[in-house]
């Protein structure tokens, strides 16, 4: 039996936008690198658990308002 693929898709660039936040000034509170947070932007890489949860907690909102996942 097949496993259907899944995408994490994120809100991440409009919030951070919004914020008034770089990728650079994110990624240092976070704790990642400006290539992993533009990497999460463009649904290249998805982050780990633990990091999709700090970078939800930077923005003050759920988990779910900054990603959603979805069966391709």
């Amino acid at each position: 039996m097949a496993v259907a693929k899944g995408r994490i898709g994120n809100n991440i660039k409009a919030l951070r936008t919004a914020a008034g936040l770089s990728q650079e000034a994110l990624a240092l509170r976070v704790g990642a690198t400006r290539q992993t947070i533009n990497a999460i932007e463009q649904e290249k890489y998805a982050p780990s658990l633990e990091l999709a949860f700090r970078i939800a907690r930077e923005f003050g909102v759920g988990f779910e308002e900054v990603f959603q996942f979805s069966l391709d």
